[in-house]
């Protein structure tokens, strides 16, 4: 992945931000792992003295754990968004779910990607993968069982949907955009039995912005 610039209108001794200083933390964990994300280097790459770091964070730990906050709150956020929003039928329920899945402004795969491979490192960061993985199970359970779905039903759906979608994610899986989106109609019968209607197809691809058949190829189901 190639290093994303961090914007910093400077002033004589600006201390950047917590927001800064978060977001490019964020983007070294992104694109080298959990060994880049170190206040030097960080400090460098901003621009920065160290110093100015202590304004925002106690120490490096707690920098970390501010990641790991940020991807619970967007991440594990955005599942608990898309199962409690407004859908008519199961059909389009699932749409919502599957759409949240291929925006990054709601849910970033690499950064889940992230967080699960520094989990291998830490039984703390692992106990917050679980029960992360918890909660999104149990808000897609909820959604199932909101459409009339029985408790063991709306399991062994939730955990077809999300252990797909963490296959996708762990496998790195790349797909062209035509294709991902050809395979929709499918995955959804497959997760709650029933086809989208036309109309909710329509506005899922008005949602994500297909139109072309020249779209680029991106990460997930």
């Amino acid at each position: 992945m190639p290093r994303r610039p961090i914007a910093t209108e400077k002033t004589t001794g600006w201390r950047g931000s917590r927001e800064l200083w978060l977001d490019a933390a964020k983007q070294a964990l992104l694109e080298a792992g959990l060994d880049a994300v170190k206040i030097q280097p960080l400090a460098a790459r901003l621009g920065i003295s160290r110093t100015s770091f202590y304004w925002f964070f106690s120490d490096r730990d707690a920098l970390l754990d501010a990641l790991l906050e940020e991807w619970e709150a967007k991440n594990t956020g955005a599942f608990v968004a898309a199962c409690d929003a407004y859908a008519e039928t199961i059909a389009e329920a699932v749409l919502n779910l599957i759409a949240m899945f291929h925006d990054e402004g709601l849910f970033e795969p690499q950064l889940d990607f992230a967080v699960r491979s520094w989990a291998h490192k830490s039984d703390d960061v692992m106990a917050r993968v679980n029960a992360a993985d918890e909660r999104r199970l149990a808000a897609i359970r909820a959604m199932f069982e909101r459409f009339g779905f029985a408790p063991e039903d709306a399991d062994a759906r939730a955990r077809t949907v999300y252990l797909v979608q963490i296959g996708y994610i762990s496998m790195q899986v790349r797909e062209d955009w035509d294709v991902r989106m050809g395979r929709v109609p499918a995955y959804v019968r497959t997760y709650c039995g029933a086809a989208p209607a036309p109309n909710e197809l329509a506005r899922f691809h008005a949602r994500l912005g297909f139109e072309s058949h020249e779209e680029p190829s991106r990460e997930g189901i």
